[in-house]
């Protein structure tokens, strides 16, 4: 009898599990109201992917599905995004396939296979669990270059919105371009797009539940209908085909396409992975969940190649999605589900009424979606609290719009690695001292300072590894080179130290030759038991001997004073 519950339990997807049926009506009017959302949304983003419409609508079909019953999320709403289509326009342009025009069948074959890449890339990336990949691309890293997405995004649909021919070249040639044809504007192309904007931010001022943009959308298409827009000048969307998503694989594409977009796919993967887990993360830890970042990757993998089979391009986990859906209260994946069910009969019986729907109401959407990247208050809280992650966050986002999106995944990843091993090379280290009271207190160790008269308490905030070595044993050097009053100790507080590596090891022997040759007793404090072992592999522990040792800084500081007969603990200025 408890083989059928174990096997539903078994069959049931990880994130519906522990569904409870009053959560049943919440989940489908929230799904609803994502479906209004997202409809004219993901038919923005086919602007920044320069795909049909209709591409746009399939990314919330099947991807969603696929990670709704793969993946681990409660509330992750995966499908069409910004970023990966501003990476995917890009990269198209060079991946060396011949015949390749925007909006072309061509054009969508690719961007479907790159979806079906990344989405091996994803299974890859599940198998060896490498869903920690994401957390190389730092919080200010993913500000900066989304924030440069968006400013590409929305200047991007600036002359849609002006019905002026769009520009070339680079980005300020192309920015040069519509302001040098303002005095050309179509007006009435321009009243569209102004009015898309104000709807949808007068809704979102003022009847915040309500989605603004849907109501613009709707409103919008009917005047157009009306008037006969088009015939005013008015670009629109014109026929949309619609019907089932195509399933199968993308239509003259060869295996020796794969490598030509396996460049591009990977910019895609890498922020999908960041993105994605950033966003699951952040959404579990406000419901008391716990996000299961590999188990995503197996989510994110499966919608992508449902993606690349269902004539759409890479999808991503959107983090304006999934927080309208919080905000809805939703509670599962059911309400995707549900969003899914209502995009999927809008494109069997619904996408006729897209025809007279201008351009311009598309661009107003895109502008603004654009505008929701740009994380100003982000950026305010990172210069004011460090201006060094501060620069890094402007840098990539300036590469991201100026040279290119791609390029700016690629220096996003090279600037956070290089991040990193800035803070390992040059961590901060401190001299410390012990209080009256027994407790310690740390300060930027410099030159000229003591932890008191004779003694020198050394804490190096970073593990030691062959970049760093030298450096560390230069900076204790100095510390006694300098000192007020001879050295007789060194303690190193270790609570830092996991681990040396061999470099290190040769290091920390050269500096116990250094102090061994002053007649300054060395000792560890703090060290847990796997750096001992590392330094007793290496050797080292035979010059340390068990009563240099220590478990804490007070037991170190005491027996200091005791050797060297200096009564009661008292700390002392820096000059001694």
């Amino acid at each position: 009898m408890e083989l059928v519950p174990a096997l539903v339990t078994r069959f049931t997807p990880v994130s519906l599990r522990s569904y409870r049926p009053a959560w049943l009506s919440t989940d489908i009017v929230a799904g609803l109201t994502l479906a209004a959302v997202a409809i004219p949304e993901v038919m923005g983003y086919t602007s920044i992917s320069q795909t049909p419409l209709i591409t746009g609508l399939y990314t919330v079909i099947f991807p969603t599905i696929a990670f709704a019953l793969l993946g681990s999320s409660k509330l992750l709403v995966v499908g069409a995004d910004s970023a990966t289509a501003a990476i995917l326009s890009a990269g198209l342009v060079g991946v060396g396939i011949t015949g390749l025009t925007p909006y072309s069948p061509e054009w969508v074959a690719v961007c479907s296979l790159t979806a079906l890449v990344c989405g091996g890339l994803l299974v890859i990336a599940r198998i060896l669990r490498l869903g920690f990949l994401g957390d190389f691309l730092s919080a200010s890293v993913l500000v900066g270059f989304l924030t440069g997405v968006g400013i590409q995004v929305l200047s991007g649909q600036i002359p849609d919105m002006l019905g002026v021919p769009k520009g070339t070249g680079n980005w300020f040639s192309q920015q040069w371009d519509w302001i040098r044809d303002i005095p050309d504007l179509s007006w009435t192309t321009f009243a569209f797009a102004a009015a898309t904007v104000a709807i949808s931010l007068g809704f979102k001022r003022f009847l915040p539940r309500v989605p603004g943009a849907i109501v613009a959308v709707v409103l919008l298409i009917i005047i157009s209908a009306a008037t006969d827009a088009s015939a005013h000048g008015v670009a629109v969307v014109g026929s949309v085909q619609g019907g089932f998503p195509p399933i199968g694989l993308p239509s003259g594409i060869t295996w020796d396409d794969v490598p030509k977009v396996l460049a591009l796919a990977f910019s895609c993967f890498v922020l999908i992975i960041a993105q994605s887990a950033a966003t699951s993360r952040s959404f579990a830890m406000r419901h008391g969940d716990r996000a299961d970042v590999n188990r995503d990757l197996t989510g994110l993998s499966g919608a992508n190649v449902a993606a690349g089979l269902t004539g759409t391009f890479v999808v991503n986990g959107s983090p304006t999605k999934t927080q309208i859906l919080d905000e809805q209260k939703g509670r599962t994946q059911l309400a995707n589900l549900t969003m899914s069910g209502v995009v999927l009969l809008f494109v069997l019986f619904l996408t006729s009424v897209l025809k007279d729907m201008p351009k311009s109401v598309l661009a107003g959407i895109v502008f603004l979606i654009g505008v929701d990247l740009i994380d100003i208050p982000g950026l305010k809280r990172i210069l004011a609290r460090r201006r060094s992650e501060f620069v890094i966050a402007a840098l990539t986002g300036v590469v991201v719009f100026a040279v290119g999106v791609e390029q700016g995944i690629v220096v996003a990843i090279i600037i956070s690695i290089l991040e990193i091993i800035r803070r390992q090379y040059k961590p901060k280290d401190f001299l410390v001292r012990v209080t009256k009271a027994g407790e310690p207190t740390y300060e930027t160790a410099a030159p000229g300072h003591q932890s008191a008269r004779g003694l020198v308490v050394f804490r190096y905030d970073a593990e030691l590894f062959y970049a760093n070595a030298n450096r560390f044993v230069d900076d204790v050097e100095a510390l006694v080179d300098h000192a007020p009053d001879p050295v007789r100790w060194v303690i190193l507080d270790a609570s830092s130290l996991d681990d040396i590596d061999y470099s290190a090891g040769v290091s920390l022997a050269g500096l116990l030759d250094y102090l061994d040759a002053r007649g300054i007793t060395f000792a560890l404090a703090r060290a847990d038991t796997g750096l001992l072992f590392t330094l007793a592999t290496y050797g080292l522990m035979k010059r340390i001997p068990d009563a240099r040792v220590f478990a804490n800084l007070i037991e170190a500081v005491e027996a200091f004073q005791t050797e060297s007969k200096a009564g009661p603990s008292t700390p002392l200025n820096p000059a001694g």
